[in-house]
Order: C-alpha cells, then sequence, then structure tokens
C-alpha cells in the first residue's frame, strides 16, 4: 500500500443550547387528557410503533398503553414500520423488541400482521392502503417523532404523523404504493393526500407527537387530535428542524461515520446531515448543493439494532468488508426496492481494515498533500455534540463561538488489526 499522509486530529464539542428536559410521562398523562373522553369502555385501540430510535420510546409507549387501559380501553400494539424488518412480522416485532417494547414489558399484545386494506383514493387516483390489524380497531394512536425527511426537502413536511399514517401503517403495500406514486407526483403531495383519506377514514383517535434536541433526548412531546394533526405538524417541524444537529463543517474532503443503521435513520445516515441524497449523489465539484460538500464518504460498520439493514451504505464510497458481510441482503433490498431507493444500497469499494479504506480515500482525493486533507470523524448522523476533526479545520475551530477543542492534536490512531480505536 502506497504511503500515504495521515493528518491529526482534534476532539471538537458543539455548544448546543440544552432545551428544557420533559417528564415524558408527566407530560403524556396531562396531553392525553382530551382524549379520555373519547375512548369508550372495552374499545380495541392500536398504538402504532415505528422502528425508528426514538428516545424514550418504551417508556412513551407504556405510558400510552397505561393511559388507555386507565380510560377502560384494550390496547393492542401494531407495528408503523412499512417493510422495515424484512417485510415480515417476525422482523417487525423483533424490531420493536430492540427498543423495549414487547408484551411483557408494554403489557400490551403486539399484532403484527402484513394485510392491508383500501381506505380510498386521492383525487390523484393514488390508492391509500393501511394496516387491516389497525383498521379494524376502535381506535388507533399514532406515534413518532417529528423530523426533517431523508428523501425530500419541505418547509412544512417531513417524517411525523402524516408520514405514520400513509407509510408506517401502510405496511410493504402501502409503503411502495406510496413510493411509487411520489415519483411521479412528489413527495409532500401524496404524503399530504393520502394522510388526509386516511385521517377521513381510518378511526384515528389521536397522534403522539415528539421533537428531540441536537442531544438525542425528548424536547418537546405533543398529543393531537385528529382534525389537529395536518395544521399543527408544520410548526413542530420547523421546531425540529431547527433543533437538529449538523456537522459544523460545510466544506469537507473525507467524513468518516463509525456507524450506520435504522435505528439511527430511515436512510441509515441522515442525508440532513451528510448532504448526500437517498437517491444518489456526485462528488464532482459543482454537483452537490447540499451542505456540507462531503466528497468522500467513508462508513464503518453496521448497528446491531438494524438487524443486517445496511440501506445507506450505498450513500458512501468506501466502506470495510466486515459491513458487507453483516448486510442481510434480503431484508435490505426489501426495503430499497420498497422505497425506490435503489442508489443507497450499492455496495461501494470495500476493503478489511479502516486504515486501507482512509488510505485509499485520501488517495482518490488527489491532493498533493493528504496531511492537511479536511477530515471529519462522528459516530452517527444522530451523535453530534462530539466530533474529531483534523488539524485543516484547527483555525476555523478556534475562531468560533459555538466550537470547543477538548483534546491537543494526535494522531489517527489504530488497534493492530488496522481499525480506528475509539
Amino acid at each position: 500500500m502506497t504511503t500515504v499522509a495521515l493528518p491529526r486530529f482534534i476532539q471538537v464539542r458543539q455548544k448546543f443550547l440544552p432545551s428544557e428536559p420533559v417528564d415524558v410521562v408527566g407530560t403524556l398523562g396531562r396531553e392525553f387528557e382530551r382524549v379520555r373522553p373519547k375512548v369508550k369502555p372495552g374499545a380495541r385501540v392500536a398504538v402504532a410503533v415505528g422502528s425508528r430510535g426514538i428516545a424514550n420510546l418504551d417508556k412513551l409507549i407504556g405510558a400510552v398503553t397505561q393511559e388507555l387501559r386507565q380510560a377502560g380501553a384494550a390496547p393492542f400494539i401494531v407495528p408503523a414500520m412499512g417493510s422495515h424488518g424484512g417485510a415480515t412480522p417476525e422482523g417487525q416485532v423483533r424490531l420493536l423488541a430492540d427498543y423495549g417494547v414487547t408484551e411483557q414489558r408494554m403489557g400490551a399484545p403486539i399484532r403484527a400482521a402484513m394485510d392491508v386494506e383500501r381506505l380510498g383514493a386521492t383525487a390523484d387516483g393514488v390508492e391509500v392502503l393501511w394496516s387491516a390489524e389497525a383498521f379494524r380497531a376502535d381506535g388507533v394512536v399514532v406515534v413518532n417523532r417529528v423530523k426533517p425527511h431523508t428523501d425530500f426537502h419541505s418547509e412544512t413536511l417531513g417524517s411525523g404523523l402524516l408520514k405514520m399514517m400513509v407509510v408506517g401503517l401502510g405496511k410493504r403495500a402501502g409503503a411502495a404504493n406510496f413510493h411509487a406514486a411520489a415519483m411521479r407526483l412528489g413527495y409532500e403531495r401524496v404524503l399530504s393526500t393520502a394522510a388526509r383519506v386516511a385521517l377521513a377514514t381510518a378511526p384515528v383517535l389521536c397522534g403522539v407527537a415528539v421533537v428531540e434536541n441536537q442531544f438525542h433526548d425528548t424536547a418537546r412531546l405533543e398529543v393531537l387530535l385528529p382534525h389537529e394533526i395536518e395544521a399543527r405538524e408544520p410548526e413542530l417541524f420547523r421546531d425540529a428542524r431547527r433543533l437538529m444537529p449538523r456537522i459544523p463543517f460545510d466544506d469537507i474532503d473525507l467524513l468518516i461515520v463509525d456507524r450506520l443503521g435504522k435505528n439511527i435513520s430511515g436512510a441509515g445516515m441522515d442525508p440532513n446531515v451528510t448532504g448526500r441524497g437517498i437517491h444518489g449523489a456526485s462528488a464532482l465539484p459543482g454537483a452537490q448543493k447540499a451542505k456540507p460538500v462531503v466528497r468522500r464518504l467513508f462508513v464503518r460498520d453496521l448497528t446491531p439494532e438494524s438487524h443486517g439493514n445496511a440501506v445507506g451504505v450505498g450513500l458512501a464510497d468506501f466502506t470495510t468488508t466486515r459491513l458487507v458481510r453483516a448486510m442481510d441482503e434480503r431484508v435490505t433490498f426489501m426495503n430499497a426496492l420498497t422505497a425506490l431507493s435503489l442508489q443507497s444500497v450499492k455496495v461501494p469499494i470495500h476493503f478489511e481494515s479502516d486504515r486501507e479504506c482512509v488510505v485509499r480515500a485520501l488517495e482518490s482525493l488527489a491532493i498533493a498533500d493528504t496531511g492537511r486533507a479536511k477530515v471529519a470523524r462522528i459516530t452517527d448522523t444522530l451523535s453530534l455534540e462530539r466530533l474529531q476533526a483534523s488539524e485543516a479545520f484547527l483555525d476555523e475551530v478556534r475562531g468560533r463561538t459555538d466550537l470547543e477543542i477538548e483534546d491537543n492534536c494526535e494522531d489517527m490512531k489504530f488497534d493492530a488489526a488496522g481499525n480506528l480505536a475509539g
């Protein structure tokens, strides 16, 4: 392997403004007061839960099921995650268990069947399909985090309650139908019109919307009645976008991401953080408008919680052979085919060790002094309070009040196998 100068690194902390802590159980109890009178004794109420790694999810779902029981209902849990988990009931139950959402802990059965019912069609002729288990319930509580979507940009709409009603509760068939229509008509249009059909037809009791801060913790929690969801979600979305953590640099030669996974982002690595679009991106000059501009991206590992779903690996230029081996092709391809995001699962150039990936990535940049390359290393696209930055960023960091240097410059550290330490 050619001798390549490796940059030295500093440890950087972003000085995010803290938000007030949220008492999840207490807040839900207060917010649920408007819902209790609408719950009929003995009603079968489905609680729709997705596949994202939402902070305090087990505590939140446990509180929702407890509130429903106290109101006299018989709650049960429906996985609302489209084609995730290999589009099988067993796979989706397994994903919920990773977050502590089990029948035993929640005190409620899980109904994970993939069958769907047709709710109707939008004015554009798009069929809206819904979980048969949820549709046959007397009421449905939709629980989701509100945040910018990974597949499209909008000023008012992202991933939230409306998306869960259309895509998550659509199961595999509904999610595929949505994505096919969105490719023709636009994501925002289909999401909005299909959600209106669901709200008008399905037995939605309420939505529980969560906004997280830069520390990946609950910053806001609201319970919305069906007629409030479409009007209220844009404001929550703007809050979520404002609080979303970012990489503090706009121009990066090499971004090293320690791990990707469906528990981190629907795209494995959030394009709102990496600047790499889910439907493919070019590193050629001028071809990338999103910030940051990342010329080379190296992702090292797949989270265990992803259960082999490596959607997002195709957004990288380099990866490790161990990540490729950890990839469950059936699960990954099913997700990509459903979402029509084929670029996101193409296997990048890969090598056995982190060291070789870093060296080859730096070589491919064709810059005179690779020791002066602008390199940043993050844990994942949710964990951005602390990151490593190469010496080339030192002057910029020193000149900013929102950044703090925690450690002096050090060489990149590799273990005996050539993999990055820490």
